[in-house]
This record gives structure tokens, sequence and C-alpha cells, in this order.
């Protein structure tokens, strides 16, 4: 029987895949939880995707095997469709409204899905889809996507919600302190959770 919670953090570089991931790890050691991560990186710079694994509570290695992840995070409609064999069928997705356009798809004139086609595609699963970009820029930061994702997810990931901002608390620079919070608090509530932590 599997122990651990495995969840899968996927974006394009610059997104804040890894700062994501960091904060779930701070959080497992507030509440002392074993935890594992390791990120894979394509083409960061170049706006490739970036692959954040977070095994909670497991006792062998980080890395998810395809169809057993317990929670799949896309910070990008298209990762998510990239990345949801990831997920068994009927797998929780919490994924960002938002479609950025690879650079090859242009040059390729290859068509691009849209956003109806993508979230069909991934009728199968268990599908929370949000709108990061509006409600970071409403935190303070459009930079903070990466944490009203955190916030969005928070309500399926088996850590208490104050840990989690606990955790966003440390982990991101001391003058965004505000705004990340105010950005997880946010997808909380657009997750249709409590946002405000005890």
């Amino acid at each position: 029987m599997k122990s651990s919670f495995d969840i899968l953090i996927v974006g394009i570089g610059g997104q804040g895949t890894v700062l994501a991931s960091n904060v779930l790890g701070e959080a497992c050691i507030l509440e002392n939880r074993t935890v594992r991560s390791a990120e894979t990186h394509g083409m960061a710079q170049r706006g490739g995707s970036v692959e954040s694994h977070v095994r909670i509570d497991g006792k062998f290695g980080s890395l998810i095997a395809p169809g057993t992840a317990d929670l799949l995070i896309a910070f990008d409609l298209l990762e998510a469709l990239r990345y949801r064999h990831y997920l068994p069928p009927g797998g929780r997705l919490v994924v960002n409204r938002r479609l950025v356009v690879p650079t090859s798809v242009y040059q390729q004139a290859i068509d691009v899905p849209d956003e109806e086609s993508i979230l069909s595609a991934l009728a199968d699963l268990e599908v929370t889809c949000i709108d990061a970009a509006a409600l970071a820029e409403e935190a303070g930061s459009i930079l903070s996507q990466n944490i009203v994702m955190l916030g969005a997810a928070s309500g399926k990931i088996p850590l208490k919600p104050e840990s989690l901002e606990e955790a966003v608390r440390i982990c991101v620079p001391p003058k965004t302190v505000e705004v990340n919070v105010r950005a997880f608090r946010l997808g909380r509530e657009a997750a249709g959770l409590n946002p405000s932590t005890p």
C-alpha cells in the first residue's frame, strides 16, 4: 500500500515551480514530516518545461512514476496536458487558466489547442482551474502566481494551511511576504476554501 503523498508541480522556466516545491518542503519540516523532492529542468532559460517532484512521507526516492501522482499542480494549461499522464484516471489537477504558447509552435506553424479543448481533454480528472494571473495582480504582484496556485491546491495537500502559509513567509524574500501571503489566501478563496488560516 502506498504510504506517500506525491505531488508534481509543472510549469515553464521562470514561473516559480522550484520556489513552490521549497514552500511544500518547508511546511513538511514545520510539521516534522518526511519530505523528498527533486527538480528536472528542461531548457528553463528558454521557456522550457520544469517539473518539481515532491514526496511527502515517502520511504523511497523523490521521482514520481507516471500514473501514480496524487496531485498535479500545473502553472499553465499546456503543461497540464503535457504531464497529465502522471495522474491516474480521476486524479486531482489544479491548473492555472493561463496558456503560454512555446516559440517552437510559431516557428513550425503548429495549431495551438484552446482552453476549452484542453479542459475537454482533461475531463477524466478532478480539475480545479483558476485565473492565477488575475489573483496575483490583485495580491500585488504578477510574480506571485506560483503562491496563488499553492493556495488553490492547499485543500488537496495533507498539510495544515497554517503550516503552508508560515512556509510561504519563510521561503519568499522578506519584502514580498505580505504580497505572497495575500496571494496564498486569494488562491484558497478561489478554490472555495476558507482564505484565512488559524
